[in-house]
This record gives structure tokens, sequence and C-alpha cells, in this order.
């Protein structure tokens, strides 16, 4: 009985790679915030980012190792069925950044690139949900409608704006740290619930 209830070593892995692409994608989302906001805040928002990149980088780094320390053998089924899975977040992700180029190059024929960081916020929210239903993970709907519904926001948001008499890009600031803490949050989410799930074995 408990040899069913063991957690893969591909799917370790896995959520492994999750949280550092959540680490990655977050810190380039924030940076897109930070350069927005003009140097409002200080270096707090720069610190902030850190602090959160090297917290998730740990997480990924623990998952890791958790995972090849692992000694739990799979079956060539179960082998299959990863590779089924790898293969088809590859095309996933190709597709995203496929769609990703081809929004830059409109927004920069149209001359209007002010719509790009919404339009990819949009994107990369569109490509969660297939990957909800690709790794079984009901949190990543709620990832996907929350970039959405931000880049949709940001359609609205003025383009520039005085706070504290600091002249910032409002719109940069606004979808970009609304999306790195949407990806922070997933990330943290990621790393917690397949540490209790490693500590249940």
């Amino acid at each position: 009985m408990s040899t069913l209830t063991k957690i893969p070593k591909a799917a370790v892995f896995g959520a492994a790679n999750g949280v550092m692409f959540m680490t990655f994608f977050g810190a380039l989302w924030a940076s897109i915030g930070i350069v927005g906001s003009n140097g409002l805040g200080g270096p707090w928002f720069l610190v902030l980012s850190g602090i959160m990149t090297l917290i998730l980088l740990s997480g990924a780094v623990s998952l890791f190792g958790n995972a090849r320390n692992m000694n739990n053998s799979t079956t060539r089924e179960e082998r299959g069925h990863w590779r089924q899975i790898n293969r088809k977040f590859g095309l996933i992700f190709g597709l995203e950044g496929l769609a990703i180029f081809i929004a830059s190059v409109i927004c920069n024929m149209l001359d209007h690139f002010e719509l790009f960081f919404p339009i990819m916020a949009i994107i990369v929210g569109i490509h969660f949900f297939p990957l909800a239903q690709l790794f079984r993970v009901r949190f990543y709907y709620g990832t996907g409608i929350v970039l959405c519904i931000l880049g949709v926001i940001t359609f609205f948001v003025p383009m520039n704006a005085t706070v504290n008499n600091v002249s910032l890009i409002a719109t940069s600031t606004f979808i970009g740290f609304g999306s790195a803490l949407t990806l922070w949050v997933t990330g943290l989410r990621i790393w917690i619930v397949m540490l209790k799930q490693l500590k249940r074995q």
C-alpha cells in the first residue's frame, strides 16, 4: 500500500522545475515593475525582489536535492507517462514563446509597444490553463485568471503618472509588480505543497 502513495521522482523534479520557472519569471516581471517605478520607493522594491528570488531559488534547490536523494524505482509506464508530460509542457511553453514574439512584433509594427506588457501577461495567464490540466494543479487556474485580469486592467491604467514628485510608467509598474507577486505566490505554493507531500511519505 505504501508503494502506491510514494511520490514519483519525476514529480518532485517537475515541482522543482516549476519553482525555478516562477523564480526566473517572477524576477523578470519584477524588473519590469522596478524600471517602470523610476526609483519610487528607493531600493526597497529591488531588495524585495532579491529576497523573494533567493527564497524561491532555495526552495527549487531543496526540491532538486530531495529528488536526487530519492531511490524509489519507476516503471517503464511511469517513465513513459512523464516523458509525454514533458513533451506536452515543451509544446505549451513553445507556443507561449511564439505568441509573445508575435505580439511584440505586432505592437512594434503598430507603434504601440505600451500594449505589449499587458498582452504578454494575458498570454502567460492563458498558458497556465493547459498547464493546470496537464499537471492536475487547480491552483494554476487561479494563477492564469489573476494574470489575465491584471493584463486587462492594465489597458485602463494611465501610461504615465506622478507619485511623490516621481514620474513613473504606471502601466509597467502595475503589471510588473502584479505579475511578479502572482508568480511568487504560485512558486511558494508549489514548494510548500510538495514539501508536505514528501513529509507524508
